[in-house]
């Protein structure tokens, strides 16, 4: 009777330890969805490695425009972490998509025009002389504003405000996502428009300059962790990184500017 006391015992024994040991162990690594729109692609994608490498979670990066990215939302897309504009981020907090809780400016960028490399640079140095240089390019490109991005959205709406929308509507090629860039790069513009981080990301364009100050646009990304997420630990953590000297570093590589608490 003893002996089986003891061998019960044992196998108690053996198992709180078990137990123990797992309890122990780092949580196991699994993916972490994160949408992001246009220009904070390349920083989440630089960022990664690190992130992965500390973590031990892979990040999965999706990326659309930031009226894209809302409307995967709302037909029930599953994410983890998503970063837009602060009005997007507002609606997915209201509609309790996001936690309110979660919610971080993370960086801002300004628009910026670009040629092809070797093309001669329009004076684009005031508001009278980027008018002038918009008239005068023989075709002109930027994100359609009915795909959602915000650089397209504002270009659309100062042509309206000047009166010229209707002149330039024959040379305008509306880009429905991705790089203007490219759009250049096949001939198909002249002169484009876009987030100055989106314009240094590809090579074979020149980028001119931003907008004059007095008409300059910055677009703010904002970061927002899922309601319904089941990785808000690492999803935490991924902001942490997103909001450290060692990311500022990055944006001003890539045009863009952090943003402090």
């Amino acid at each position: 009777m003893k002996s089986e006391l003891g061998g019960i015992k044992n196998w108690i024994a053996s198992g709180v330890t078990a137990a123990a040991f797992a309890l122990s162990l780092p949580a196991a690594a699994s993916d972490l969805t994160v949408l992001t729109s246009g220009a904070y692609k390349q920083v989440v994608a630089a960022m990664a490695p690190q992130f992965e490498a500390s973590s031990g979670n892979k990040i999965i990066l999706q990326n659309d425009t930031a009226g894209g990215i809302a409307r995967r939302i709302e037909g029930g897309a599953a994410f983890d972490v998503v970063i837009m504009t602060p009005d997007l981020i507002a609606q997915q907090v209201a509609a309790q998509k996001v936690s309110a809780a979660s919610v971080v400016n993370l960086a801002r960028v300004g628009i910026g025009a670009m040629v092809l490399a070797g093309a001669p640079l329009p004076d684009i140095s005031t508001v009278a002389r980027f008018k002038q240089a918009v008239l005068n390019a023989r075709s002109i490109a930027y994100i359609d504003p009915a795909a959602g991005g915000s650089s397209g959205i504002y270009m659309a709406q100062l042509f309206r405000q000047w009166g010229i929308a209707d002149d330039i509507a024959p040379k305008t090629v509306k880009v429905q996502g991705g790089y203007v860039a490219d759009h250049l790069l096949n001939n198909e513009a002249t002169l484009g428009f876009q987030q100055i981080s989106e314009i240094l990301a590809v090579k074979g364009v020149t980028l001119i300059g931003p907008l004059p100050a007095e008409i300059q646009n910055f677009t703010t990304y904002t970061a927002a962790i899922s309601a319904a997420s089941k990785q808000a630990v690492a999803a935490q953590a991924l902001l942490r990184l997103l909001a450290s000297p060692e990311t500022a570093r990055v944006l001003q590589e890539k045009g863009m500017e952090a943003i402090k608490p």
